[in-house]
């Protein structure tokens, strides 16, 4: 039997439904039997596949790079994950809307720094005039909220998944959980 191709990709977020994933603990190497870890911030890949059955996405879609990135994950991917609050609703990144984004790169880049205050050009992408969900950019196939959600939720998920199951979300999960 061949193993599913499982990605993981941090937007914008805290990397804590990352941290989740890796409390799995002994249980990765239950899943490492099942599945081949083919892009995530926890290996060295640089350009995401092609052919990736499943991703857990992280993090809201925040920034121009983040826009490009779930575009192709999308395109590439056959079930698309959208994991924690962040991703799901746009949570804490989100709060960012009511201000726009002048006033962020000016908080930011001007008012808390002392040396070279301004703006950078280079290196630092541009923000999307609001932190958005990701399913507000492009289909997402299973919501798992949580903040972040736990590791047995996110191994119940995966697992689901992996028998080609629907996982049922509901009774293992909830928004701030």
């Amino acid at each position: 039997m061949s193993k599913l191709r499982l990605a993981t990709v941090w937007l914008d977020g805290c990397s804590g439904c990352h941290m989740s994933f890796l409390d799995l603990d002994e249980r990765l190497i239950a899943l490492g039997e099942k599945i081949e870890l083919v892009y995530s911030p926890l290996v060295d890949t640089k350009v995401f596949p092609e052919n990736v059955d499943i991703t857990l996405v992280e993090g809201a879609v925040s920034s121009e790079e983040d826009l490009h990135k779930v575009q192709l994950i999308r395109q590439r991917t056959k079930t698309l994950v959208s994991l924690g609050d962040c991703a799901v609703t746009a949570n804490v990144p989100g709060m960012r809307n009511a201000f726009g984004t002048k006033a962020i790169y000016d908080r930011a880049y001007r008012e808390n720094v002392t040396l070279d205050p301004g703006i950078p050009n280079e290196t630092v992408p541009q923000l999307l005039a609001s932190a958005r969900p990701v399913h507000e950019i492009v289909a997402v196939d299973l919501f798992v909220p949580g903040c972040p959600p736990s590791a047995d939720t996110i191994f119940y998920v995966l697992n689901s998944l992996l028998e080609g199951c629907a996982a049922e979300i509901c009774a293992k999960t909830r928004f701030g959980a």
